[in-house]
């Protein structure tokens, strides 16, 4: 009777960042937004017209990634993180490429 002592197994994988079982609201409400702040400033860095977005969204991502890493507690909320900074630097480097902070006169 070994499936009696064997836990029941999930039809699909769970997805969480709270791996260690405790509840981390701002660390994951943080992590997200330095993923989505990322992605946003990644690809609107490659429009030249939206560079002060991508710009700002890119700075924004990136020193906010940095606080969240500093505070973040699992490897899930880390791997979200780092993936932001990367894709908020790029995109913040491609938006002073094409025009910096300001808009164009």
């Amino acid at each position: 009777m070994r499936q009696v002592t064997r836990p029941a197994r999930r039809p699909y994988p769970r997805l969480t960042l709270n791996t260690d079982g405790a509840r981390h609201p701002l660390t994951n409400f943080l992590a997200v937004a330095t993923l989505i702040l990322g992605i946003a400033a990644f690809v609107t860095g490659f429009i030249v017209d939206s560079h002060v977005f991508a710009s700002w969204a890119g700075v924004i991502g990136f020193w906010g990634g940095f606080y969240a890493q500093y505070i973040s507690v699992t490897t899930a909320q880390r791997c979200l993180i780092i993936a932001g900074i990367v894709m908020s630097f790029v995109g913040m480097a491609l938006g002073i490429a094409h025009g910096g902070f300001v808009p164009g006169i």
